[in-house]
C-alpha cells in the first residue's frame, strides 16, 4: 500500500510540474512557530512545535521558509503597538518578511508553482505572520527569489523596500532628474529608498550616524550627512522634490517640509492612526487620526505648497516585481548583520530592543 501511495504521489508531482492539475489543499497541517501569547519583552516569546496551518484559499501560496527578518514592527507588535487590531487575535505568530521555497499552490494562483525559490512579505495588518516553518501569502506579495542571492539576503528585503517604493513610486511618484532627501538614509528603509531613487535617475541626499555613512554613499547618495555632528540645516544645499522621512519627530518633519520646493511632498513613516486606535479604540482613533492627517495637510499646502502624507507599506505586485529587477542587476542591497536560528529568536529580539545590532538581523530555519 505504501508502495502504491509512493507511485502515485510521485506521478502527482509529475503531472503538477507540467501543469496538468495543482494540490489546492494545505501540505502541511501543523508546523513550529513563534507565537506571541501576549505583548511584553522578548520573553514572552514562545516557539510552539504544533500550531495549526490553514487551508489555502484560491489566491495564497504555502511557502516552506527558509528564512525570516525581523523588522520593527515585529518589535512594537510584540510590545503591544496595534492591540487595538491584534489583541483580539491573541496568541499570534509575528513576522512579515519571508524568503523559502514553495510547498502548494491555491486553485487560482497562475504566476507560481511547487518547487520555486520565492521570497515577499505580508501586509502589515496580516493574521498569521512569517514566524514559522510555513507561511501563507497571497500571489501577489511573493516573487521568485533570484538566484544570485541567498535566502537570507532575500528576506531582508521586501518589507522594507516596499515601504520605500509605496512612498516614491507611489506617492510621490519620483521621476528622473528630481532631488531626494531621507531622514535616517541608514536604516533599512532608508537604504532602499536611496536605491529605488538612484535606479530612477534622482539625485539623493542623506542623514544618518557616522557608522552608516560609507553605506549610504556605497548604495548611490551623493552626500551623507552626520546628523550628531553636522547642523542638518546648515548641511544641506539646495531644495528637494520628495523628502523620506524615517524618524518621524518634530525636528526632522520641520526640517523636511522646509527644505521641500512648492509642489513637493513629505513622506513619514511616524503616521498616527495605530497609536491613536491604540489610545481610543478603532471606532474613535481612527476617524481622530485622519481628522489630524487630513488637518496637517491643508496645512501644509496652504503654509508651503507642499503635500504631506503618512505612508505605510502596501503590498504591491508591481512594486514586488520591479524589486526583484533590480536585485537581479545588482542594484538592490540591504546588509544583513547578524543571524540566528529561529530557536533563539528571543536572543535576536534582545539584541535589537537593545541596539546591540544596528543593522537587520535574520532569523533561519533549517
Amino acid at each position: 500500500m505504501y508502495a502504491k501511495w509512493r507511485g502515485w504521489e510521485a506521478a502527482a508531482a509529475a503531472a503538477w510540474a507540467v501543469g496538468q492539475f495543482r494540490f489546492v489543499t494545505t501540505a502541511a497541517t501543523t508546523c513550529r512557530a513563534v507565537v506571541l501569547p501576549r505583548f511584553g519583552s522578548s520573553e514572552v516569546l514562545e516557539i510552539r512545535p504544533f500550531v495549526a496551518v490553514p487551508e489555502l484559499k484560491p489566491r495564497e501560496v504555502l511557502v516552506r521558509a527558509r528564512a525570516v527578518s525581523i523588522n520593527p514592527l515585529d518589535l512594537r507588535m510584540r510590545s503591544g503597538y496595534g492591540r487595538s487590531i491584534f489583541e483580539p487575535l491573541l496568541p499570534l505568530i509575528l513576522g512579515r518578511d519571508v524568503s523559502g521555497e514553495v510547498v502548494a499552490v491555491g486553485a487560482s494562483v497562475s504566476s507560481l508553482n511547487v518547487g520555486q525559490e520565492v521570497f515577499g512579505a505580508l501586509h502589515p495588518t496580516a493574521e498569521r505572520g512569517t514566524y514559522a516553518d510555513y507561511a501563507i501569502l497571497s500571489e501577489d506579495q511573493l516573487s521568485v527569489k533570484p538566484s544570485s542571492i541567498s535566502h537570507v539576503e532575500a528576506s531582508a528585503i521586501p518589507f522594507a523596500a516596499l515601504t520605500a517604493w509605496r512612498a516614491l513610486r507611489s506617492t510621490a511618484r519620483i521621476t528622473k532628474g528630481q532631488r531626494l532627501l531621507v531622514l535616517g538614509g541608514g536604516g533599512a528603509v532608508g537604504l532602499a529608498a536611496i536605491q529605488l531613487a538612484v535606479a530612477a535617475g534622482c539625485n539623493v541626499s542623506a542623514t544618518c550616524g557616522n557608522k552608516s555613512i560609507e553605506r549610504v554613499l556605497e548604495v548611490g547618495a551623493e552626500e551623507a550627512i552626520d546628523y550628531k555632528t553636522k547642523d542638518i540645516q546648515l548641511a544641506i544645499k539646495g531644495q528637494f522634490e520628495a523628502v523620506l522621512d524615517t524618524i518621524g519627530i518634530p525636528e526632522t518633519e520641520r526640517l523636511g517640509i522646509n527644505v521641500l520646493n512648492r509642489g513637493g511632498h513629505y513622506m513619514t513613516l511616524q503616521g498616527e492612526a495605530a497609536s491613536l486606535a491604540d489610545r481610543y479604540g478603532l471606532a474613535i482613533g481612527l476617524p481622530v487620526a485622519t481628522a489630524i492627517l487630513l488637518k496637517k495637510q491643508l496645512q501644509y499646502r496652504y503654509s508651503h505648497g507642499i503635500d504631506y502624507w503618512w505612508t505605510y507599506m502596501r503590498s504591491d505586485a508591481e512594486g514586488l516585481d520591479e524589486i526583484r529587477r533590480l536585485l537581479e542587476d545588482g542594484k538592490m542591497k540591504i546588509p544583513v548583520e547578524k543571524t540566528f536560528p529561529i530557536t533563539e529568536v528571543r536572543q535576536a529580539h534582545e539584541v535589537k530592543d537593545r541596539r546591540l545590532v544596528p543593522g537587520k538581523v535574520v532569523l533561519e530555519l533549517d
